[in-house]
């Protein structure tokens, strides 16, 4: 009896899981951070000043509502990077998020938040590992 090799389609990147995934973390570290960085100019959202932690109200230069504006041009600058290069803004939001859990813990309330930050601090880490299959190297076009 003859086996038969079946040969296998390679899965179109549009229908591919993983690359589906790809796509929906990379649009969301893409908007997220951009829109909660222009909120930090409007305060339309919360009152952003309350989530600074004294200790870390006194180590910056200004007011707490001089740090949120600086903290909003970092957030809309990381939205920008995850855009054009996924795989370093996907590092980038990561340790951002890092740092706001950093705040949170220091500022002793916001439990929830903290939790909430770590659990997208682990999806930009996986936004950054799929961007390494999903985007092209630099080298590839040389070669």
């Amino acid at each position: 009896m003859a086996t038969t090799a079946v040969r296998r389609r390679p899965i179109p990147a549009r229908d591919n899981p993983a690359y589906q995934a790809y796509l929906i973390l990379r649009t969301g570290f893409v908007v997220a951070p951009i829109l909660f960085g222009l909120d930090k100019f409007t305060n339309l959202l919360t009152d952003w000043t309350t989530y600074l932690a004294p200790a870390i109200d006194r180590l910056v230069p200004g007011s707490a509502a001089s740090a949120m504006l600086a903290v909003g041009v970092v957030e809309v600058a990381a939205g920008l990077v995850v855009a054009v290069r996924p795989k370093v803004g996907g590092y980038l939001v990561a340790a951002w998020l890092a740092g706001i859990i950093a705040n949170l813990l220091l500022l002793g309330d916001h439990y929830d938040v903290a939790l909430r930050d770590f659990g997208l601090l682990l999806a930009a880490l996986a936004l950054a590992r799929l961007a390494t299959a999903f985007q092209p190297s630099r080298h590839a076009a040389q070669d």
